[in-house]
């Protein structure tokens, strides 16, 4: 039994070792990459570990690329988006939830696995009509579209899933069903509620189709700058691997930091609310 119990903990380790290899092969190699100058990564053999690091990689990103602007727009863009999407998205969930409202949750998942893509050249076009376009709140609006159905999504497991009785108690106790979300149903709820806000933080920061189009010169958000550093002329590697970096780190060490609730969100999300 002890020996079955081992294997199995063997193969669980094996499979979870070959999926997250690559991805912690490319980080490793795209962070050798930021710190190495531009001989030593058109070096053959490839060299991982260099002698010297180049630091300036980090430092002339923030010298020349205006990645301050950018690093502004996305917490402008990302916090906006993401405090809506609470706002609109947890009353939304809760009202689905206690109404076992299923054609109303269907609905949710399509939009939630409904690329962004596919709303991009009619909010561009709504957005050009309303001469909004190069301003940030077009992206701001254009997040909501990936933000809120995360939201919903999320609350409705969450909601589904905590006691009615107290509800009901209050409602006995002459309070009314604003009283009864506000005072009971939040608060039990706040595990479900810094869930989605994780996610919807990660989602919206990550985004970069919609930057792309509806953004602006000075508009620009974090993905879309370090778009901007590939050029035809020339491309180096270890600026644009820096860039990247930075991007990345402060999701990486959201996710990190929160990956147990990141988990039990995802769970309840995907098995409530239909």
């Amino acid at each position: 039994m002890n020996f079955r119990k081992a294997a199995n903990s063997l193969g669980l380790l094996f499979v979870g070792l070959v999926l997250v290899s690559p991805a912690v092969l490319f980080f490793l190699w795209m962070a050798s990459l930021s710190l190495k100058f531009e001989v030593d990564n058109a070096a053959y053999p490839p060299i991982l570990i260099p002698e010297r690091f180049a630091w300036k990689n980090y430092t002339g990103v923030f010298e020349s690329n205006r990645f301050g602007l950018f690093f502004l727009n996305s917490l402008i863009v990302t916090g906006a988006a993401t405090g809506l999407a609470l706002l609109i998205g947890v009353p939304a969930g809760y009202g689905i939830a206690r109404m076992k409202a299923t054609k109303a949750a269907v609905v949710v998942l399509i939009a939630r696995m409904t690329p962004g893509l596919s709303y991009l050249i009619p909010l561009f076009l709504l957005f050009q009509w309303l001469g909004l376009m190069g301003t940030l709140v077009p992206q701001i609006i254009a997040h909501l579209v990936i933000t809120v159905p995360i939201v919903i999504w999320i609350m409705i497991g969450y909601f589904e899933t905590t006691p009615l009785e107290l509800e009901e108690a209050a409602v006995i106790d002459g309070a009314n069903r604003w009283h009864v979300f506000r005072y009971i149903a939040l608060p039990i709820a706040k595990p479900g509620i810094t869930v989605a806000f994780i996610l919807a933080v990660i989602f919206s920061w990550n985004n970069f189709v919609f930057g792309i189009v509806l953004a602006g010169r000075e508009t620009r958000t974090l993905p879309v700058a370090v778009y901007n550093m590939l050029s035809f002329e020339q491309l180096s590697w270890g600026p644009l691997a820096a860039s990247a970096l930075i991007v990345t780190l402060p999701v990486l060490v959201l996710t990190i930091v929160a990956q147990r609730q990141i988990v039990a969100g995802l769970t309840a999300g995907a098995v409530k609310g239909g």
